[in-house]
């Protein structure tokens, strides 16, 4: 742009220098005849042209100086920008490092999880098979000719055939819950029902252990929204393990309900041992056990609670325990009321 300016500055220069000869001459030729007329043209002819040139000089002059302005104003401006600039940058790789690490941290919290999930499934099929394979080598070294050893180990194998059923049946349901291939059929029914309905099923089971099931009788008829085989699926885990975890001998496991605006709150109530913040956070994973050594010995697949919450998510409702060591558990959850 200076270049341009420059070599507008000259055409300008050129040509008054050009158009004051030519007036010169004419002012050389006039001369000879009227000189008062020739002075008088060639002095308002030179200060035409020359406050012609000063005016081209001053545009001029002022286009440089803004031209100036302008690249000082940008270098400036570029000088102030370029440690911001850096900064940006600098908290965006931040950024992007951290999000980065936290991908990591649940690929590998993913890739730990399903070494632990793969470890116990592996375990809790192979301790009833083992337990099978031991049963059968006492009768084929000669249990089979005592009719007691028989009967006793024959009753083993069956329980530990049963426990294998468990497994394999809770596994393919939590498969096709979290796959979504199980559809949930909402519809109305008595919750109220189908507790007693769960309490005569694990009523036997109860009063093994001298446990009694009990819910509040002031309530008899409660309607709810669900999927009525998924909800008792629900109340039959749920008063399992509350059976598994009771103390033993005169002791209530308690089914209550209560209302919460347009909910049910459901909640199944045990006076066992209760259950630390620590292991609260996880009893809801497949295959957790509080007390490894004491559940195993009771039974059950390891997979009640995770099928619980599955089933809960489904419905759009959420699982949640209350528990302090020494004084028990509860778990509880709500259904939309009719």
């Amino acid at each position: 742009m200076l270049k341009k300016y420059s070599f507008s500055l000259t055409i300008a220069v050129i040509t008054s220098c050009i158009i004051t000869a030519f007036v010169s001459l004419l002012i050389f030729y006039l001369g000879s005849y009227q000189p008062i007329i020739s002075i008088a043209v060639f002095l308002i002819s030179f200060f035409t042209i020359w406050i012609t040139i000063i005016i081209k000089t001053a545009n001029v002059d002022r286009k440089i100086r803004k031209l100036y302005h302008n690249v000082f104003n940008l270098k400036r401006y570029k000088e102030a920008s370029i440690p911001e600039y850096i900064d940006e940058i600098s908290e965006q790789v931040t950024l992007l490092s951290q999000q980065k690490v936290k991908e990591i941290d649940v690929l590998t919290e993913r890739e730990n999880y399903r070494r632990e999930f793969l470890g116990n499934v592996s375990h809790e099929l192979k301790t009833p098979l083992f337990s099978i394979q031991g049963f059968l080598l006492t009768l084929i070294e000669g249990g089979v000719e005592d009719e007691k050893i028989r009967y006793k180990y024959l009753n083993r194998i069956n329980k530990s055939v049963d426990r294998l059923g468990y497994i394999v049946k809770d596994l393919d349901m939590i498969s096709e819950l979290e796959s979504g291939k199980i559809q949930i059929a909402p519809k109305s029914f008595n919750i109220v029902a189908v507790t007693q309905e769960v309490f005569d099923l694990l009523e036997i089971k109860a009063q093994k252990q001298g446990i009694t099931l009990q819910f509040d009788e002031e309530y008899n008829n409660i309607k709810v929204i669900g999927d009525l085989e998924r909800i008792q699926q629900v109340m039959v885990n749920l008063v399992v393990n509350a059976i598994k975890h009771s103390n033993k001998d005169n002791t209530t496991v308690t089914v209550s309900f209560k209302n919460e605006n347009q909910n049910i709150q459901i909640a199944v109530h045990d006076n066992g041992q209760g259950i630390s913040q620590e292991d609260q956070q996880r009893i809801f994973e497949r295959f957790y056990r509080v007390d490894k050594s004491r559940n195993r010995k009771k039974g059950g697949s390891g997979l009640g609670l995770s099928i619980v919450k599955h089933i809960l998510d489904a419905h759009g409702e959420k699982i949640n325990v209350e528990s302090k060591l020494g004084e028990g558990s509860t778990f509880y959850f709500h259904l939309k009321k009719i």
